[in-house]
């Protein structure tokens, strides 16, 4: 790897995160000694790159800083535009056209050795279902709630076709093969439950919830390493 090279993964190892990383870790990711990312971290500084911390604490790259996605290797390249394609596939109207623009985008900025990916893709998703169940509940109404950290009062229909009012606290929609789900906690069962949308007859929504949406996703994560969450059938 040449130094250039080294110095543009370095930024792109710290670009987005959070909490400090050391530069052990950095060494370690880029397969150099620590004493390297020392010295590309002080000649990125020198450079006016706006990083921030100190050794034994890490480094933080302040947000702002554009730095062109063209460091994408062939395998990063397949796992993204499969990504889309999927999505293309299954998503709804607003995703499926999300999706294609950001194929477009990175079509328009890779080298051409990576656009072979594109063009010529090793990895496709399987054959799309035919048709998924139509939702009486536009999905646009279930992601604002979502990202609103609103409350919905749904009817909710069952298998056999028993319906139910409940109110839920949705954060987040999962899109399956042959369905699209809502992830919530429901009220009415005092726990999560998974909605199917073509079930959800009616829903409005309410006060926001007590809960922040990314503690009640960990939360759901947490509980289903344990215990399988089903779509709810009561």
């Amino acid at each position: 790897m040449s130094r250039s090279t080294r110095l543009l993964s370095l930024l792109q190892l710290l670009r987005g995160r959070r909490v400090p990383v050391t530069a052990l870790q950095l060494a370690q990711a880029l397969e150099v000694s620590e004493r390297t990312v020392y010295r590309d971290i002080a000649a990125l500084i020198a450079q006016g790159a706006p990083l921030t911390g100190e050794a034994g604490v890490g480094y933080l790259l302040k947000p702002g800083m554009f730095l062109p996605p063209l460091m994408l290797e062939g395998e990063e390249v397949e796992a993204i535009l499969l990504g889309l394609r999927y999505v293309d596939q299954r998503g709804d109207e607003p995703l499926r056209k999300a999706a294609l623009s950001a194929m477009a985008k990175i079509d328009a900025v890779l080298p051409p050795d990576a656009r072979a990916a594109s063009d010529t893709p090793l990895a496709m998703p399987g054959p799309p279902e035919p048709i998924f169940p139509e939702n009486a509940v536009p999905l646009s109404t279930l992601r604002g709630a979502i990202r609103r950290q609103r409350k919905l009062a749904i009817t909710y229909a069952d298998y056999e076709g028993h319906r139910t009012e409940r109110t839920v606290w949705p954060f987040a929609l999962a899109f399956m093969d042959r369905a699209r789900v809502l992830a919530a906690w429901c009220e009415l069962r005092n726990d999560f439950r998974m909605f199917r949308t073509d079930r959800i007859l009616a829903a409005s929504e309410a006060d926001r919830y007590l809960e922040r949406r990314s503690a009640l996703l960990k939360r759901f994560k947490e509980q289903s390493a344990v215990d399988a969450i089903a779509p709810d059938r009561t």
